[in-house]
């Protein structure tokens, strides 16, 4: 009887297991398989780690630089449901291109403030925004999202125009490491600009230190200043006091990325732009709580507490939001600014670049 009765235990056991695993297997196979690209930075790590999952989906997370990324929606098949893009390349070929096989949701993986973004030489004389007219200045992508916002801000906060510049195209980046192989959307220079190409084989660190420009103004931090040469300074070595000035002045958060979808798959499944943005957001939601809690003892940044704190007294507790309302005055900014420097052949609007179902999602 003993062995009998552990023979039906166990066997029960085994029909058990199988039909869990049956079970799951049926459950994937009923489940939308999707691939998102992006950067698993620090809010999307959580959904890039299967540990948030997009309702109804099998997610594939593949990890990309921002160039290739562009460039694997505006001119390759266009094979990834999702994917991170650079806003203002993606204004470019919606505006210039008739780009139209993505819409973008209102999430925002990567945004910063760009004064820190602006370099000179040693000994150039700059010492004040305005310093920088007449000056030669390199970039190795002119259209990039950064320098639309720096060329931007520049503009409506210093009075200094593309126009008072001369600008130098290195045909190297320094960065590319990081950020891919710019693309054709980033190297777009409008007419009325001066504009030349720098010694080739050089990037735009190198030119600065040989002293072919006088700064750069760069998305990155440039190689020569990395490895701390003297000769590559900030123009705001103050930059976090000078930035949430601008934020208090403006109330504005450069947004450098947003959140592609491909259109036939929102047409074939009209759920799935919502359910992409919630799984964003409850990822991003696990970084916060983690920030508040374990960040202090996770982070190797002595006072992280201390600027988790500030950061929230000066932009609020949720200072890196979703949805469009909170992020309309730094859209629209873009939108001007991109259309006033000559870039995008007309001045976009919200409407036109999201996907009508997200527009009035928040988290």
């Amino acid at each position: 009887m003993k062995s009998t009765r552990q023979g039906f235990i166990q066997g029960s056991i085994a029909c058990a297991g199988l039909s869990a695993s049956l079970g799951a297997k049926a459950e994937s196979k009923t489940k939308l398989p999707i691939t998102i690209a992006g950067y698993d930075v620090d809010k999307v790590r959580a959904l890039a780690a299967g540990k948030v999952q997009v309702e109804g989906c099998n997610t594939t997370f593949v990890k990309d630089a921002i160039g290739d990324m562009n460039t694997a929606i505006f001119s390759g098949q266009g094979t990834r449901e999702v994917s991170e893009v650079g806003l203002h390349p993606f204004m470019l070929a919606y505006a210039n291109e008739g780009f139209r096989d993505y819409s973008l949701i209102p999430v925002f993986p990567i945004r910063t403030f760009r004064h820190k973004s602006i370099f000179i030489r040693a000994g150039s004389g700059i010492e004040k925004p305005e310093d920088l007219k007449g000056r030669e200045i390199a970039t190795a992508g002119y259209s990039s999202t950064s320098l639309t916002w720096i060329r931007g801000m520049l503009e409506h906060e210093y009075g200094v125009r593309p126009k008072d510049i001369h600008w130098v195209l290195s045909q190297k980046d320094s960065g590319a490491d990081t950020a891919g192989t710019i693309s054709k959307q980033e190297q777009v220079v409008p007419d009325g600009i001066k504009a030349s190409f720098g010694t080739p084989g050089l990037d735009e660190s190198e030119l600065l230190v040989n002293g072919e420009v006088d700064a750069i103004f760069h998305a990155a931090e440039p190689r020569h200043y990395v490895q701390g040469d003297p000769r590559v300074q900030r123009l705001f070595p103050d930059f976090r006091s000078t930035e949430q000035a601008y934020y208090k002045k403006t109330g504005i958060f450069p947004i450098m990325h947003a959140v592609a979808m491909r259109k036939t798959s929102i047409k074939k499944y009209p759920w799935l732009p919502k359910a992409v943005f919630n799984a964003y957001a409850e990822s991003k939601k696990i970084q916060f709580n983690y920030m508040q809690k374990l960040g202090w003892a996770y982070e190797s940044l002595p006072w992280f507490p201390q600027e988790f704190e500030e950061t929230k007294k000066v932009m609020g507790n949720n200072y890196w939001p979703y949805g469009i309302e909170p992020n309309r005055k730094a859209l629209e900014a873009l939108f001007q600014y991109s259309y006033e420097q000559g870039l995008a052949s007309k001045q976009l609007s919200i409407e036109e670049l999201f996907e009508p179902s997200t527009l009035k999602l928040t988290d």
